[in-house]
């Protein structure tokens, strides 16, 4: 099951082009352990002012506390002004699973094996 959550800012910010800020949602949230919480782009800041997250999706895990802040970068052409009460992300939560890994020397072989980009045919 997904739940999804608009993100606002809580301040105001100037980005100009290339530019990137910490933008401040006012949100401390307890994820339940088997959970994430991610942060993504809105697709109309996207689209039309070339805004968005640098580490999309962000990610917060279930024993972070602190407050959710989300870097915000400034893609387009024009200075873009966010403003409090402006909606800048959204928040995604997912079930995560808890996986055990074993260091080995040697992997199994598979169909791909060390093929790249590609080299499944779907160029």
């Amino acid at each position: 099951q997904m739940c999804i959550r608009d993100s606002y800012s809580t301040e105001d910010y100037v980005l100009n082009p290339s530019q990137r800020v910490l933008v401040s949602t006012g949100i401390r949230i307890a994820i339940p352990l088997g959970y994430e919480g991610q942060t993504r782009p809105k697709s109309g800041l996207a689209l039309n002012y070339g805004i968005s997250i640098c580490n999309s999706p962000g990610t917060i895990d279930s024993g972070y506390r602190g407050e959710v802040r989300v870097i915000v970068i400034n893609h387009g052409n024009e200075e873009f002004k966010i403003t409090s009460g402006m909606k800048i992300a959204q928040m995604i939560f997912n079930k995560v699973e808890e996986a055990e890994f074993e260091e080995v020397e040697e992997l199994d072989d598979t169909k791909r094996g060390q093929g790249g980009f590609g080299s499944t045919g779907l160029d």
